[in-house]
């Protein structure tokens, strides 16, 4: 996931699935709302032209590598899952989920100093305030002390990890900016804003580049 404080350019205007393992324990997750099909065949789509020009690293999918928008992240025991599903039900019957608006393409740079793209969410009065009621409500249930071992995957990078060891000091609330990771690379500019509805409130665990790797519970919008 970029950093998105390293700004260099924008352009253009329920635990019912399979685990990764067997184990229980912490575990490093991220609060998302998970876009329409529609949409996530479109940003599944602008990955797939990275990769095929550019670079690889992170590979989109519908399956276990989920194109999503970030609203919370941090470790949580899995045994608070049960209760995580039920808070996120409380915020699902609280909001109106109105659809969101892509309005550009970001280029940031990482730590190894290569470009990742995302499309920019216009972040609108509702959608901070829905980033801060799941911060709020969630908070005693989230950590900041991340180790690999609490990552999905086998390769984990320092960079993965100082992302949620820093989330909320570094991308929640004033420095909150939602986003679509398109992958690593340049992506091409977008001749317009594309409307954006989302299907999910979903709890999921993080892989490495803080990708969505699993959907542990989710709630349907």
């Amino acid at each position: 996931m970029p950093n998105m404080s390293k700004r260099h350019e924008i352009l253009g205007a329920s635990a019912n699935n399979c685990r990764l393992d067997d184990t229980m324990g912490r575990i490093a997750i991220d609060v998302v709302l998970l876009p329409s099909e529609e949409v996530a065949d479109r940003v599944i789509e602008a990955n797939s032209l990275l990769i095929a020009e550019q670079a690889e690293g992170i590979v989109l999918n519908n399956r276990d590598c989920l194109p999503h928008i970030s609203l919370a992240m941090g470790v949580i025991e899995e045994t608070d899952l049960g209760e995580i599903e039920t808070v996120l039900k409380e915020i699902a019957d609280e909001f109106m989920f109105e659809p969101l608006l892509i309005i550009g393409v970001f280029i940031s740079t990482n730590s190894r100093g290569e470009k990742v793209s995302s499309f920019v969410i216009d972040k609108t009065q509702e959608l901070q305030s829905l980033h801060e009621e799941v911060l709020g409500m969630l908070g005693t249930f989230l950590g900041s002390d991340v180790t690999a071992d609490m990552v999905a995957g086998e390769e984990v990078g320092d960079s993965t990890l100082d992302w949620i060891r820093n989330y909320q000091e570094k991308s929640s609330y004033a420095n909150f900016q939602p986003h679509i990771t398109i992958g690593y690379g340049q992506a091409k500019a977008l001749d317009a804003p594309i409307p954006l509805a989302v299907s999910k409130l979903a709890c999921c665990r993080l892989g490495n580049h803080c990708t969505c790797r699993e959907v542990l519970v989710s709630v349907d919008l």
